[in-house]
Formats: structure tokens, sequence, C-alpha cells
């Protein structure tokens, strides 16, 4: 939209919510900070190349883990802690439409590690389904898909 000029009234962000907005931008400011922080400047290239030679194998020391890349590692494992499923839903449907291909990926990926293992019941319930099979209906199709309920 900026690109092609119409931006100028804002962007609309429909059923975007402030929350939504802020927890996306807090990941998309820390996950921009790292980058950042994590790209030597072409001074600092030309020096390293000039300093550290290759290891007998011929690969850079540089691929080493940087403190930055662990920090960076510890925001993802604990940035959906504390949201619940129904805000998880929300931000998906805010990255998807904001084209944030990683959160987007990381949130799926979070939802999907959640309801592993989750009984028809269970995610019926988390997901705010209404049970449309009457019990004899149910019960049929447990019976033809009983690969799919055992343990």
């Amino acid at each position: 939209m900026i690109e092609d000029g119409c931006a100028e009234g804002g962007i609309p962000l429909p059923n975007v919510t402030g929350s939504v907005l802020a927890k996306v931008l807090e990941y998309c400011n820390k996950h921009a900070a790292a980058a950042t922080a994590s790209e030597p400047s072409k001074a600092d290239d030309d020096d390293d190349a000039a300093e550290s030679p290759n290891d007998d194998d011929g690969s850079s020391s540089s691929a080493a883990v940087t403190p930055g890349n662990e920090d960076l590692r510890k925001f993802d494992e604990e940035f959906f802690i504390d949201v619940d499923i129904p805000m998880l839903l929300k931000i998906v449907s805010a990255t998807n439409y904001l084209n944030v291909k990683d959160l987007l990926d990381f949130t799926c990926q979070t939802i999907a590690d959640r309801i592993k293992d989750k009984r028809p019941e269970e995610m019926r319930e988390i997901f705010g389904i209404v049970n449309d099979f009457t019990p004899e209906e149910e019960e049929e199709l447990r019976e033809e898909n009983a690969w799919a309920y055992d343990k």
C-alpha cells in the first residue's frame, strides 16, 4: 500500500485490535533488532577477512552461535507462554493479513503444539465448536475411524 501511494490516510487493519498489533510489533521489533545487531558492517567484514583466516577444514568460525542469537531463541521460547488460543488465532489472522511469514509460521506451530494429542471434545472446547452430531452419528464415526482413537 505504501509503495502504491495508498497509505496517505493510514493503512486499514480490519479486525486487528491494538493488543494483537502490539504483540505482532513486539515480535517484529525484537527480530529486526536482532537481525541488525547480527549484521556486521562492511568494514567489519573486511577487517575479519584480513585478521581471521578460515579453519583447517575451509570453514569460517563466524558461524558460531552469538549471544544475540541465544537471546532471540530465548525470547521466542517465552513469547507465547501466557498467550491463550483465542489470542493466538487473532495473531494468525493479523500476521496472515500483514504477511509476516515467520510469525505466522511460529504462531501456527504454537497452536499445533498446544492441540496435539487432544480429544475431539477438547478440540471443540478450545475452538468453540458446537457438536452437531447426534450420539448415534458420533458413535458410527468413531467405529469407522477407530484407528484415529487408538493411543
